[in-house]
This record gives C-alpha cells, sequence and structure tokens, in this order.
C-alpha cells in the first residue's frame, strides 16, 4: 500500500514538470512549477481526508456486524448438533428443530383380586407423573387386547403388567380374559411371532411361595407370551411374596418398592434414548456396553440356534435381578449374551445354595434361629417404615420391631359405665382392665373378615429379629396406661374405673397377627402370670406343634372358621399348603391341653352357616371346654375383602344357628348371651354345677394354681376345673339382660359410624 503511495506522488510531480515546459518560455518556470505542485497536493490531500474518513466508518460498521455475528453465534451454540437439536431456516429465520421423543408414557395394567395390584398400580403412576410423563392405570378386565394390543407396538409407550396369581396358578377374575387371549395369540397361526414387536414392556408378579407349584405363575406366563409375540423387555421380570419368610425384601410392599425404583431409573434412562441398560462393567466413565463387540463374539451369537436362544430366555425369564447379582454390581441390563451364561449359572447355583441353607436353618426350630449375634443382627424388622406409619395412624402403639398395643372399644365403653365385651358376659373379665397386645404382628392366615383389612405382615415362620419379652411387657403396660390416661377428666368416664384401669389385670392376646409364632411366646406368658396379669391366647389354627409345646394358658382360643377344607380356604386364605392337615392337628393338639380350651367359630352368611355336621364333627375332635359362635362383623369396603353387610348374619340367625349346633352335640348346651356383640357360648355340661353354669373365672385362684406349676417346674399340673366360678344370671342365655351387666347403662348410637376395633 505505501508502495502504491510513493508511485502515485512520483507521477504527480513529473505531470507539473511538463506543465511548467509547456508553459511561455518568459514566465518563471520554477514558481509556477511550485505553485502547481502545491495545488495538485491539496486537492489530493482533501480527496485523501473524505477517503481515510469514509474507510473509517466502513471499518467501524464491520467491526459492529462482526461483533454481533459472534454473539449470535453463541446465543444459538446450544441449538447445534453437538448439543440437542439442529437449526433449521425457514424463510429467513433460524428454527430449532423437534426433539425425539422416545418415551411417549406408560400404561399401567393391574389383575388384582384383593386389591394389591391396584393400590401398586397408583402408587407407580403417581411415582410417573412425578417424572413429567403421561401414565394411565388400566383395568385388564376393560382391556381389548384383540383391538387396541397392536397399537402398542407403534405408540411409543412403556406398558407395565401388575398381576397377582390365584392360589391355583389361575389369574384373577379381571385378568383372566387377557391371560387367554395372549395364550392363544401365541398359539395362532395368524398372529405370527412378530404381532408385537416393537411393544416394550415389564412385569412385576404379585405371589406366594406357599404355594411352590404356582408361585407367580401368571406373571411367569405374561412374560412369556409376550416376549413369543416379540414385545421387547425393557427390564428383567421381578416377583414379590407375600410369604414375608420368603419375601427377599422382608413384605410383598418392599418387594414392589425396590423393583419400582429400578423401573423408575430405566425409565428415565429410556426417556433418553438409551436404547440398552449399562452392563455394569463401566470404567472412567465409559460404558462397555456402548462398544463395539468383538468379531468372535458376533459371529459366536450368529451360530447360536433358535432353541438356545429359547433356553436363554426361559432362565433369564426365571431369574430375578438379585439372583443374577444386579445390586452387588449395579447391573440392570435385560439382555443376557451368550458369553455370560457361566456367569449366570454362577450367581444362580450361589442363590440356590443359599436358600437350601436357609431352609436348613429353618428346620432347625425358634429357638436355634435366634441364637447368635450375627444371624440376628442380617435378620430385617418386622415393622416396615410403611407398616408403622399405617399402624400408627389406625391408632396401634408400636413396640419394639413387631409387637404391638391397642385400646378396645370395650375397654372405653367399660370406662364409661357403658358395658363391657363379650368376655366380660362368658367369663367375667373386667373390660376396663384389660390389655389388648400382641407379640406378633405377623399372620399365616388373610383372613376375608379381618378388620385390620391386612395391613399387618404374614408369613410362616419366624424370619425378623426378635425383641425380648421382658421389654414388650414393660413397653406394652406403659402404652397402655399411657392411652388410658387419655381418658382422664373426659365427660362420662367413671373415676372409680379409671383408677382401676390404671392397673392391667388381664391380657387379651388377639390384636392382630399370630401371637403363638413369636419364638418366646412361653416367656412371654409365664411374666404375664408373674405380674398377676390373666391370658387370653388366640390362635389360627396353623401351628400345632406349638399348641403342643405351649405352657398354661388362662383360656387358648383355636378359631374354627369353617369345617370344610374348600370353606376354610376360601374364608381364612391361609398361606401353608398343608393348611387343612394343620388344622386338624391343631384341634387335636387343643384336645391334649388341661386348661380352659375355646372354640371361637365366626359365622359368615352364605359362607359357612350351613356346615352344621361337619362343625359337629370337628367338635369331637378338639373336646374343646367352650365354643364361642359369633356373627362376622362388618368392617366396612375393603380392598382386602369382597365381604358386604349382606354376609352379616342378624343376630336371631345366630341364636338358631347356635341352637341346631347344640342338638348335634350332647354334651355341650348354650350357657350365655352377649346380644350386643351377636354372640353367644356353648359350653361342656361339666360346668353346670349342681345345675348352675359356672363359665366364669376364679382369676387369683388361678394365679395360684400356675404360680405352684412353675414353681414345681411342671410336676404339679392342674385343670379347667380347678379355677371355675359362678355365671351370674344376667349373663345367662333367656336372660332379660341378654347378656349385658345390669350394673352398667346401655348406650345406642344413633347415625353415627360404628367403631368395630376390639377383640
Amino acid at each position: 500500500m505505501l508502495n502504491f503511495w510513493l508511485v502515485f506522488q512520483v507521477l504527480t510531480i513529473l505531470a507539473a514538470c511538463a506543465d511548467a515546459h509547456a508553459m511561455d518560455a518568459s514566465a518563471d518556470t520554477w514558481s509556477y512549477f511550485y505553485t502547481h505542485l502545491m495545488s495538485i497536493w491539496l486537492n489530493r490531500f482533501y480527496i485523501y481526508s473524505c477517503a481515510a474518513f469514509g474507510i473509517g466508518i466502513w471499518i467501524c460498521f464491520q467491526f459492529i456486524a462482526t461483533k454481533a455475528k459472534k454473539q449470535d453465534e453463541k446465543s444459538t451454540e446450544k441449538l447445534t448438533p453437538s448439543k440437542v437439536t439442529q437449526d433449521v431456516l425457514i424463510n429467513g429465520y433460524t428454527m430449532p428443530k423437534t426433539k425425539e421423543v422416545y418415551v411417549a408414557g406408560v400404561k399401567v395394567f393391574y389383575g388384582s383380586q384383593t386389591g394389591t395390584a391396584k393400590g401398586f398400580a397408583t402408587i407407580l403412576a403417581e411415582a410417573i407423573l412425578s417424572l413429567n410423563l403421561p401414565a394411565e392405570i388400566i383395568n385388564m378386565r376393560d382391556y381389548d387386547p384383540d383391538d387396541c394390543l397392536v397399537e402398542e407396538a407403534t405408540s411409543k409407550n412403556i406398558c407395565v403388567f401388575l398381576v397377582a396369581t390365584y392360589t391355583d396358578g389361575q389369574p384373577t377374575e379381571n385378568a383372566a380374559w387377557f391371560c387367554k387371549w395372549l395364550e392363544e395369540a401365541v398359539n395362532d397361526f395368524r398372529f405370527g411371532k412378530t404381532y408385537l414387536k416393537g411393544m416394550r414392556y415389564a412385569v412385576f408378579g404379585l405371589g406366594n411361595s406357599v404355594y411352590v407349584d404356582h408361585y407367580n405363575t401368571v406373571g411367569k406366563n405374561i412374560d412369556k407370551w409376550l416376549w413369543m409375540l416379540s414385545a421387547s423387555r425393557v427390564m428383567t421380570r421381578a416377583e414379590g411374596d407375600c410369604n414375608v419368610a420368603k419375601s427377599k425384601h422382608g413384605s410383598i410392599e418392599a418387594d414392589f418398592s425396590a423393583w419400582k425404583a429400578r423401573f423408575l431409573a430405566r425409565l428415565q434412562a429410556l426417556c433418553k434414548g438409551e436404547k440398552k441398560p449399562c452392563s455394569g462393567n463401566c470404567k472412567k466413565g465409559k460404558c462397555k456396553s456402548k462398544g463395539k463387540k468383538s468379531k468372535e463374539g458376533s459371529d459366536h451369537e450368529q451360530r447360536v440356534s433358535e432353541q438356545e436362544n429359547t433356553e436363554v430366555e426361559d432362565l433369564f425369564e426365571t431369574t430375578s435381578e438379585e439372583e443374577l447379582g444386579a445390586e452387588e454390581d449395579g447391573s440392570h441390563n435385560s439382555v443376557i449374551d451368550v458369553e455370560d451364561l457361566g456367569k449366570i449359572m454362577g450367581h444362580m447355583k450361589k442363590a440356590k445354595k443359599e436358600c437350601e441353607l436357609e431352609e436348613e436353618a429353618g428346620r432347625t426350630g425358634p429357638s436355634q434361629q435366634s441364637s447368635g449375634k450375627n444371624e440376628e443382627s442380617e435378620r430385617r424388622e418386622m415393622i416396615t417404615p410403611g407398616l408403622r406409619d399405617a399402624l400408627t395412624k389406625q391408632g396401634y402403639k408400636l413396640i419394639g420391631s413387631h409387637s404391638g398395643v391397642k385400646l378396645c372399644r370395650w375397654t372405653k365403653s367399660m370406662l364409661r359405665g357403658r358395658g363391657g365385651c363379650y368376655k366380660h358376659t362368658f367369663y367375667g373379665i373386667e373390660s376396663h382392665r384389660c390389655m389388648e397386645t400382641t407379640p406378633s404382628l405377623a399372620c399365616a392366615n388373610k383372613c376375608v373378615f379381618c378388620w385390620r383389612h391386612h395391613t399387618n405382615p404374614v408369613g410362616t415362620e419366624w424370619r425378623w429379629k426378635m425383641d425380648q419379652p421382658e421389654m414388650i411387657l414393660r413397653e406394652a403396660i406403659e402404652n397402655h396406661q399411657s392411652l388410658i390416661k387419655q381418658f382422664k377428666g373426659v365427660p362420662g368416664v367413671r373415676v372409680d374405673r379409671f383408677e382401676e384401669g390404671m392397673v392391667v389385670k388381664h391380657c387379651a392376646l388377639s390384636l392382630v397377627g399370630e401371637p403363638i409364632m413369636y419364638p418366646e411366646i412361653n416367656t412371654f406368658l409365664k411374666l404375664l402370670h408373674r405380674h398377676n396379669i390373666s391370658s387370653f391366647l388366640v390362635t389360627n389354627a396353623q401351628f400345632p406343634v406349638e399348641i403342643r409345646n405351649l405352657e398354661p394358658v388362662t383360656q387358648l382360643y383355636v378359631s374354627v372358621d369353617a369345617s370344610t377344607k374348600e370353606s376354610l380356604k376360601k374364608i381364612d386364605r391361609p398361606l401353608f399348603k398343608d393348611f387343612w392337615q394343620r388344622f386338624l392337628d391343631s384341634l387335636k393338639a387343643l384336645a391334649e391341653k388341661q386348661q380352659r380350651t375355646v372354640y371361637r367359630l365366626t359365622l359368615v352368611k352364605a359362607w359357612n352357616v350351613d356346615e352344621l355336621k361337619a362343625y359337629a364333627e370337628l367338635v369331637s375332635l378338639g373336646k374343646p371346654d367352650f365354643i364361642e359362635v359369633k356373627g362376622v362383623t362388618y368392617c366396612g369396603e375393603s380392598s382386602a375383602s369382597n365381604l358386604t353387610m349382606a354376609n352379616v348374619p342378624w343376630h336371631e340367625e345366630v341364636v338358631h344357628f347356635v341352637r341346631e349346633l347344640a342338638d348335634l352335640i350332647p354334651d355341650y348346651d348354650i350357657a350365655c348371651e352377649h346380644e350386643h356383640s351377636n354372640c353367644l357360648l356353648i359350653a361342656h355340661k361339666k360346668f353346670k354345677i349342681d345345675g348352675e353354669w359356672c363359665t366364669w373365672i376364679d382369676y387369683d385362684r388361678f394365679q395360684e394354681l400356675v404360680q405352684e406349676y412353675e414353681n414345681s417346674r411342671g410336676s404339679k399340673t392342674f385343670t379347667a376345673a380347678d379355677y371355675v366360678a359362678k355365671t351370674p344370671h344376667w349373663a345367662m342365655f333367656g336372660s332379660r339382660e341378654r347378656g349385658f351387666d345390669p350394673l352398667d347403662t346401655r348406650f345406642q348410637r344413633k347415625n353415627k359410624t360404628k367403631d368395630i376395633s376390639g377383640c
């Protein structure tokens, strides 16, 4: 640029010289030369100044435009392909490209009988909605797979199936048609093997491992049939176990919670476009599952036959993630490579060995199981956080990790002078001094009439951490007294009964669960008697060995809710596979007891009221001292039971049943009645002494006898006849009071919900 300027100036000087030479010779040539040259330079300076100013303006505009362009590029950097979206030019404007949707939503299908699967579906849907994903809950009964299921292959939805299994391996009523359709579709050539290709699904089965032959059959079948129609699993099928002794997480609710957490994590990964879960072999942030497979591995997979693939799928679908060690190495892989089969088989053998060891430990008995600090520390607590919240809301005072106490409504009633429960009428207990508790919230049955609505855990043996009986009794009394104190100063509460209520005299071990499952139940009973507290223990007749080994009880109850195998299965819904034999053995064990024994019959209209002859045969088997016959109490609507008010018999219907039953058992007769509880008492005629019924209990005499028994280490025994007391006239059947104590005032509720809690 400088060279060009110098050349231009030289040319200007030469032009001025030429002009001077052409002038008149008389003129001053050099003067003209200088004048002419200065004129040219002044003109050039003006021109150069204008040009320089223009160039400066142009440079400024270029600088501003460049800076603005850089800012625009920086602001749209997030829309580049290296980020998420790609810019598209439309009508001169830059528009972001629409983000690809990998998961459109989740459809949660449920097949439920007692409402557990339905409840899980609601919980899962709420969790999915919290991830800003659409969720739909579908009752399988209302879904037409013939018209709708194939659409799931292209909808980008995830289908989740929460399905329960009946004890005989059949699906629930609302899932029966769906399962039948799937099974037929698999065997129908018109559908084809790729009918559901593109559909993504996950399965959580609800079952009970007690029924080994049919455990989670429905969940397994749905998983298998969907896979055979080319649908794709998004994660391993999981199985929840109602049998807490075998449940991997302590209860079916905990099993579901663990699976839900894994599913939600998998769902979030799918929403990001991840097609396969992490293999679990990540190192330094690099996932090996995203790398290319080796040539040898690919060639080997291509050589696997269709039969081998089927075997791999069968192995996969019957193996839970825990058995594959997924929780140990962080893997959530839903596809098994042939190269990994050796590792998987190793995990399966290890899991099988652990199960065998657990079964071996289970056969050693409760006392041996509870020995050893290491084994005890590894056991779970029976009361999970969710169960604790549910029971606390129901008014329970929980004790330790497996016990509880609750104030019976009859305790409240007698504090006010409004009458006691049927045990006051039949046996002379003081209801306001009775503590209702249990050392075990777990039960081996799921009775349709249970007023606890099955919030308690279920199991067939003790597999939890165990609290000491001294602590349980101490805290039970303290909590009971705390509940009684709440009635101090309440209008209607009698001062004398309030003061008496602060001293526990009776203990009803019938709150909830199966108290006889507690390994230290005998120690607990002895502690009660040492505190001069009588014991009323209720068992569900599924533990005959424990009944035989039971120490003396003031009064031992066995629930006899049905008289045939079919009706017992339908009403009590027991967990044991050999429940009927256990039931019969329990009644035989009861016949061997020397202290007072009772059959407790709960009449469910249209279910068991027509089994008179069968009941009579059971009476001859167990030879109870007394038979309580009570109409079932309706506890309101519950997803755990289909019981309605139509199943509740009228009191006169109960009386009619009792009369007919008494006619079939000549050694027994009707002794007492408590109309208020819709309950009657049939007593053995040996308790009718000198023409007067003696069904009441001499509690002071019992305490003397049981202490003599303990001091003699069991050599000095006693029988039910040794601590009887005369029954008052008002408690007898046919009396004008119909079992209501005349010292109290009967209170009739009007237009209020009846409190059904109590024993």
